[in-house]
C-alpha cells in the first residue's frame, strides 16, 4: 500500500470520535463530589463537570468526614487516621490505632470528629470504640457486643448521636446496635433476610444482611444501608419498618452492594451503589416516593469500589 494512502487512513482514523471504555465512563451532572475509591487507591473532589481537582493517594477506607474548618478527615489504611488540608495537602492530625493485650490484627472501619475537637474511632479485632484528644491520648473507650469476631467485620459505619450514645453498623452479626454512654446495649435491630438464602460475592447477585451503615433521624427512626440485603431500610425504635427502597423500586439500576447514604436537606436520600459495575451509577439519589432524580457514574476516577462519599447539597446553578 502507499506510504500516502497509509498516512491518509491514519489521520482518518485519529479524527473519528473515540469510543469512551466502560470503565471510563462519566457522567457528573451539576455537582461537586468528594468520594473515595480503593481498588483505584484514590480519594479525589470532583467538580460538577467531573473534573478532578483535588487527590489523595489512599489505601483502604471505609469512612469519610469533610469537617468545618475544610479539612478531610479519612484513612490512609485500615488503622491510620488523618486530617488533611487539601490546599496545602499538609496531614494536620493524625492517630495510628493499634491492637491490645493478646489481638493480633486490627482495622478501623469508622470514625468521627466530635464536637469538643477529640476523635472517636471504632476498632475492629479490639472491638471497642475509643475517644482519643488532639493530642493524640485516648480519653474514653467502650467494649462491643460481637457475636461473631473478626477484625475485618465487627463494624462498618459507628457514629455518635447527640445523646452520647453510639450506633453502630455490626456487618458480621448483621445487626445495628445502640450503646448508651457506657457501653450498654439499649437497643438492637437484626437486618432480615426477607425469606431469601444468603449468597456470597459482593454484586447485584449476593445476598445477605451484612449491613455497611446507620443513621439516626431527626423523627427517632434509623436508617439503614443494608450491604448485600441490596436496599435501604428505615426503622422505627419498636422495630418496625416504615419505609424501604428494593431492587424492585429501581427497574433500570441493579443495586448491589448499599453503602453509605447521605439524607439531603430536601429529604432525598444519596445511596452508596457500590460493586455494581460500570453499567449501574455508584450514587443514587432518591426522593421518599423512589423516584430517581440524579445520579452518578465517574468510572475514570473511581473504580467498582466507591464506598463512601459526600456530595454537595443542593445543585449547582447556571
Amino acid at each position: 500500500m502507499p506510504r500516502l494512502l497509509v498516512l491518509c487512513l491514519l489521520l482518518i482514523v485519529t479524527a473519528l470520535p473515540q469510543q469512551s471504555r466502560a470503565d471510563e465512563k462519566i457522567d457528573a451532572p451539576g455537582r461537586t463530589i468528594i468520594a473515595s475509591d480503593s481498588s483505584k487507591k484514590t480519594l479525589a473532589i470532583i467538580n460538577a463537570d467531573g473534573t478532578a481537582v483535588w487527590k489523595y493517594t489512599i489505601g483502604p477506607l471505609h469512612d469519610l468526614h469533610q469537617l468545618d474548618n475544610g479539612n478531610l478527615l479519612f484513612q490512609v489504611n485500615w488503622t491510620r487516621i488523618v486530617e488533611v488540608d487539601p490546599k496545602t495537602n499538609k496531614i494536620v492530625w493524625e492517630y495510628n490505632c493499634k491492637p491490645v493485650e493478646s489481638v493480633k490484627r486490627i482495622e478501623v472501619h469508622a470514625f468521627q470528629r466530635l464536637a469538643d475537637g477529640s476523635t472517636m474511632i471504632a476498632e475492629s479485632g479490639n472491638a471497642r470504640i475509643i475517644e482519643v484528644n488532639k493530642a493524640g491520648k485516648i480519653v474514653k473507650q467502650i467494649k462491643l457486643k460481637v457475636d461473631k469476631p473478626h477484625p475485618h467485620r465487627d463494624t462498618r459505619l459507628v457514629r455518635k448521636l447527640d445523646n452520647g450514645h453510639y450506633l453502630v453498623a455490626h456487618e458480621g452479626d448483621g445487626v445495628c446496635r445502640e450503646y448508651d454512654a457506657k457501653g450498654k446495649v439499649v437497643w438492637e435491630y437484626e437486618v432480615p433476610l426477607f425469606d431469601k438464602p444468603r449468597a456470597g460475592g459482593h454484586g447485584p447477585k449476593s445476598w445477605g444482611n451484612q449491613l455497611f451503615s446507620a443513621y439516626r433521624l431527626k423523627n427517632g427512626n434509623t436508617l439503614i444501608g443494608t450491604g448485600n440485603g441490596h436496599r435501604v431500610i428505615e426503622v422505627t425504635p419498636k422495630k418496625k419498618i416504615v419505609w424501604m427502597l428494593t431492587p424492585e423500586d429501581l427497574p433500570d439500576i441493579e443495586l448491589a452492594w448499599i453503602t453509605s447514604l447521605q439524607v439531603m436537606s430536601n429529604g432525598n436520600i444519596i445511596v452508596g451503589n457500590c460493586h455494581a459495575g460500570p453499567k449501574n451509577p455508584q450514587l443514587i439519589e432518591v426522593t421518599r416516593e423512589k423516584k430517581v432524580v440524579w445520579t452518578y457514574t465517574n468510572f475514570k476516577e473511581f473504580g467498582n469500589a466507591l464506598t463512601n462519599s459526600v456530595v454537595e447539597d443542593d445543585y449547582l446553578k447556571d
